[in-house]
C-alpha cells in the first residue's frame, strides 16, 4: 500500500472515530450495570488489513476477563485507491458485502450503515 493511502485512510478513520462513532456508541455505564458495554472505539493494522474495533468492558462478577476486543469493520486494499469492506459476522467470520470502493464510500458504510455497529 501506498504510504499516502496509508496515512489518509489512517487520518480520515480516525476522524470519523472521534467525531461520530465514540460520541455515538461510548456512554457512561450506569451504576447497575451488568452487561458488556463499550469503553472504547479505534482503528488498528493487522498483517495487511485495517480494522475499525471496539473495547468491551465485562462487569459481571463471573466474567472471564474484565475487557475484551471485538472486531466489526476490515478494509482490505487492493489498489488504484480501493478497498474491500467486510463486516464481522454473528458466526465468527468476515463477510464483505462491498468490493471495490473509495475510502469515502468505505467510511460512509461504517458510519451509516447496520452492518457495522460495534
Amino acid at each position: 500500500m501506498p504510504e499516502a493511502v496509508k496515512t489518509d485512510l489512517e487520518a480520515k478513520a480516525s476522524k470519523l472515530v472521534d467525531s461520530i462513532l465514540k460520541p455515538m456508541h461510548v456512554k457512561p455505564p450506569r451504576e447497575d450495570e451488568q452487561f458488556n458495554y463499550i469503553v472504547d472505539i479505534y482503528t488498528k493494522w493487522y498483517r495487511n488489513y485495517f480494522y475499525f474495533c471496539a473495547k468491551y468492558r465485562c462487569p459481571g462478577p463471573n466474567a472471564i476477563s474484565p475487557f475484551f476486543e471485538a472486531k466489526f469493520a476490515r478494509l482490505d486494499y487492493i489498489g488504484n485507491g480501493r478497498f474491500n469492506l467486510s463486516y464481522m459476522r454473528h458466526t465468527g467470520k468476515w463477510c464483505e458485502i462491498y468490493p471495490e470502493l473509495s475510502l469515502e464510500e468505505c467510511l460512509a458504510a461504517i458510519r451509516d450503515e447496520p452492518h457495522f455497529l460495534p
